[in-house]
């Protein structure tokens, strides 16, 4: 989108010469001299949220320069001050799980548009998108040197309606590129490719124009390319889908909070387990909706490649974003990875010119601070349910040990034996060992770790325990690159860490299944069996329907667990197994030194490698140069297909929109504690012939080899709406000692809610569901959303929500409210058989509070008050169309 020249701001226009050549820029220390504020003081991530206003301002982009005032306010103020703005970044990425319905609902809206008499051609992003295909990758077969050609034949196989439907999507869609599947996850192609710190394009006048690089995404880890000084953060498919079609995202000027890392990381110790570290403290400090900014000495020593291990793991601990400005080392790193020279030049010379740069000097004001002194770090691991529970790895066998009596309360030493095997299974026993995610594999320091631990070990005749599922899947094939230049494929080869493909794999739950044995074993004997992986999400239900405990571990921690095979072991004194000739070996034998890493990564982490193999990243290998499409204007959705399905959302949607309406005898579909995820609410991983969308895909013939997971069938709204709220461990309140989706139907009996949901439909009968603390914490996950609206839920009551899926609500038409005072759901007695009518909808402001009143199963009522949680004006609009997308498809209508 060209960009446009402010008013009042185009005082503000100055001129960089980089290298002989002349580049504008609208530069914050011209708006000080111009009296619009002093910003002098603001910290880094906040001066491009600032730029942005200075951009935009005053062209029918929803910018004043009171808005731009507002940010000298925000010093003034301690760091404080709420203001509503418009913030436009400046490009989207997309994942495909959430980047496939996005395109659906782009695909119905050519449809919808046409329908109210407009031009199909108004459907375009506006802004640059680029789509990675990295979560469909299932890890069937490992182990061995045929897994990732097998792994990659059966995704294909799994998967061609999705790709066929991006790939016409590539070609109907202008300003959208697709990276195929293979290349890596879609924020390490971000950090290592896409991002540039420093962004250019022409206004009307022709005129090249600097300015920082931002975005959204639809994953909730977008936040990993904060690494490199690039603002970006997860929202929800719905709202990218908006700022694709050139909406403002809506949102309050953040509070900052500065987190100061001092020292250095001592012998043994890794960047993640710093990282899990700043998660236990963040957490604990409480960031939700605030950016987190890291400054200090302690970042002299930090390289970028554990930078953005930090910024990846910002929902885990909160943060909208955790920023790290520009400085020596983001330059280093980006020379390293084969940016251009001349972009190099132009950041540097950007920053400073323009207030970006940190040095010895940067001491911006912050909203609050805490400091880390980094040489305190230790090795530790989070689990078994949250990022946040860290352990130091000297108290991880006690505190296994712990939660087998407090948590799962079930005892140690029951064992299974497993059928054809010399072994029987015990709980605690690591079952899945992945080295996955883009939050470590992005780091060489750490795959290098691994890599000398698996040969250190090899070379003494270790080897994985044979109940361990063993993989590994990089975030980029620069990994493999320099893992073989280094000689330790061949090793982490040898102990059952062979490829197994490119892309998230077990984070995301497509572990694939374990050896059907093992699996009898555990649910015979009712057995705690474990995961480690290298992964940033380790919620309940999340990695393998066979494991209750899941471990966050950095990648050597992952080899070494795989070998001992157990965590009902002190890896800090107990012997993971024997060598070769019979002796003990500890953990100590094999672990590497700093400088063994170090001088490894200097050799083989090459600036040509990335060069090389990012040099066709758009191409694809021959499986995706042969997907042929159709080149047409609007999509022929096939009618048999159970991947892709038009969803309703437009289906006879009239030109005007409706308003606000009270809602009146709403029944209760589920009542759900605290820190119901995303993952809980969402569909996510495999699922049964016996649940509602494993019935659907049967009555359509297909068998269970071919389900595939949910996430590669979001672009089938029959599906994922019957797999809302149907994770394996949720538990709704409405039934006592009950896990999974299920709830009471319009008769008091059990039923799936999925099939409650539609009794009640047809009645005609609104539903609410309440909630507890941090509802929809996690992943953005814009089928927690969307499913909810299509169960037919109107309003979400809960004592807080987590940013993104309030926003996602809100653009799905669902009114999310909180409770004030003490009320709660225990307060206030629910169980499930209550009827809600909430009032003062029909007048509604933002964050107003309104009257709910609850009707008992008895007869007896209360009436509380609720606060909206339509924290904006736009967001009323929103909801008056029945959504975001629909607000815009009514205004594109009406352009004409």
């Amino acid at each position: 989108m060209p960009i446009k020249v402010g008013q009042d701001t185009a005082k503000t226009r100055r001129s960089l010469n980089v290298n002989g050549k002349s580049i504008s820029y609208y530069s914050i220390p011209a708006a000080q001299e111009a009296g619009l504020g002093d910003f002098s003081k603001l910290p880094a991530a906040l001066k491009v949220v600032l730029e942005n206003m200075l951009r935009f301002e005053d062209n029918g982009f929803s910018v004043s320069v009171d808005d731009i005032k507002a940010f000298g306010e925000w010093g003034a103020n301690g760091g404080k001050n709420p203001r509503e703005i418009a913030y436009r970044p400046a490009r989207v990425l997309m994942q495909d799980f959430t980047g496939v319905p996005a395109v659906v609902d782009l695909a119905a809206m050519r449809d919808g548009i046409k329908g109210l008499g407009g031009d199909a051609q108004k459907i375009n992003p506006l802004n640059p998108v680029d789509l990675v295909i990295d979560h469909s990758v299932m890890i069937d077969e490992f182990g061995n040197p045929r897994a990732f050609q097998m792994n990659v034949d059966r995704e294909y196989e799994r998967n061609m309606e999705r790709y066929q439907f991006l790939k016409w999507g590539q070609s109907a869609f202008n300003n959208f590129r697709v990276v195929p599947p293979g290349t890596g996850i879609c924020h390490q192609v971000n950090l290592e490719y896409l991002a540039q710190t420093v962004w250019t394009d022409t206004d009307q006048n022709g005129e090249e124009v600097a300015y920082p690089d931002t975005l959204v995404g639809t994953d909730s880890h977008t936040t990993m390319v904060n690494g490199m000084a690039v603002l970006g953060w997860g929202v929800g498919g719905i709202e990218a889908e908006a700022a694709m079609l050139g909406q403002p995202i809506s949102m309050l000027i953040p509070e900052v909070v500065g987190f100061e890392l001092t020292g250095a990381m001592v012998e043994g110790t890794t960047g993640t387990d710093l990282v899990l570290k700043v998660v236990e403290m963040l957490r604990e400090k409480g960031v939700v909706g605030k950016f987190v900014e890291f400054y200090g000495e302690g970042l002299d020593r930090l390289p970028l490649a554990d930078r953005a291990t930090i910024a990846n793991m910002a929902p885990e601990y909160g943060a909208t974003c955790g920023f790290f400005p520009i400085d020596g080392e983001t330059l280093r790193y980006m020379r390293n990875t084969g940016r251009d020279e001349d972009r190099l030049a132009l950041v540097e010379a950007y920053a400073k010119e323009n207030g970006f740069w940190r040095d010895e000097n940067y001491a911006p004001i912050y909203t609050d601070t805490l400091s880390l002194d980094m040489g305190t770090i230790v090795p530790a691991i989070s689990g078994p349910k949250r990022p946040q529970d860290y352990v130091a790895l000297t108290d991880a066998k006690a505190a296994f040990l712990n939660e087998m009596e407090k948590t799962f309360k079930r005892p140690m030493g029951k064992e299974v034996l497993v059928k054809g095997e010399n072994y029987a299974m015990e709980s605690g026993k690591v079952v899945i060992a992945s080295i996955t995610s883009c939050t470590n594999t992005s780091n060489p320091y750490v795959m290098i770790g691994a890599g000398l631990v698996a040969k250190k070990a090899h070379e003494l005749g270790l080897n994985r325990q044979p109940w361990v599922k063993t993989s590994l899947a990089p975030g980029s094939q620069v990994v493999s690159e320099y893992l073989e230049a280094a000689g330790l494929q061949e090793h982490l080869d040898a102990i059952g860490f062979n490829l197994v493909g490119y892309g998230c794999t077990t984070c995301i739950g497509n572990s694939g299944p374990i050896q059907r044995e093992i699996s009898e074993a555990i649910a015979e004997g009712d057995l705690v069996a474990t995961s480690v992986l290298s992964g940033n999400r380790n919620f309940e239900g999340r990695i393998s329907p066979d494991v209750r405990a899941n471990y966050l571990a950095s990648p050597p921690l992952v080899v070494v667990y795989a070998l001992a095979g157990t965590m009902d072991i002190d890896l800090t004194s107990e012997p993971i197994g024997k060598d070769k000739y019979g002796n003990d070996v500890f953990m100590k034998d094999i672990w590497p030194t700093q400088s063994e890493i170090a001088d490894l990564v200097q050799q083989t982490v090459t600036r040509d490698a990335f060069q090389s193999k990012y040099a066709d990243v758009f191409k694809g290998d021959e499986k995706w140069r042969e997907v042929e499409v159709p080149q047409q204007e609007t999509y022929d959705w096939p009618p048999t297909s159970t991947y892709i399905q038009n969803p309703p959302y437009f289906q006879g949607m009239g030109p005007e929109p409706g308003t606000i309406s009270n809602i009146e005898g709403a029944k209760v579909l589920a009542i759900l504690g605290d820190m119901v995820t995303t993952d809980h609410i969402s569909p996510a991983g495999s699922f049964a012939t016996t649940t509602p969308a494993g019935k659907y895909l049967m009555d359509r013939q297909v068998q269970p080899r071919e389900f595939n997971s949910y996430g590669s069938r979001r672009g089938n709204h029959e599906v994922m709406m019957r797999g809302t709220f149907a994770n394996i461990r949720i538990k709704n309140e409405m039934l006592e000692g009950v896990e999974g989706g299920y709830t009471k139907g319009p008769d008091g009996q059990q039923t799936s809610i999925y099939d409650a949901s539609m009794a009640y439909q047809a009645q005609g009968v609104p539903l609410v569901v309440f909630g507890g603390e941090q509802y929809g914490a996690g992943s953005s996950r814009d089928w927690a959303a969307k499913g909810t609206a299509l169960l037919g839920i109107k309003a979400v009551i809960a004592e807080s929500f987590e940013r993104i899926h309030r926003s996602n609500l809100v653009g799905m038409g669902v009114i999310p409210f909180e409770f004030t005072g003490n009320d709660n759901r225990k307060s206030l007695g629910l169980t499930g058989d209550e009827t809600v009518s909430i009032h003062g909808l029909d007048a509604v402001e933002p964050l107003q509070e309104v009257s709910c009143t609850i009707t008992y199963s008895d007869g007896a009522e209360t009436t509380i008050p609720l606060k909206c949680r339509i924290d904006t004006a736009p967001e009323i609009e929103y909801i008056e169309n029945g959504g975001v997308l629909q607000y815009v498809l009514r205004n594109l209508a009406k352009a004409g």
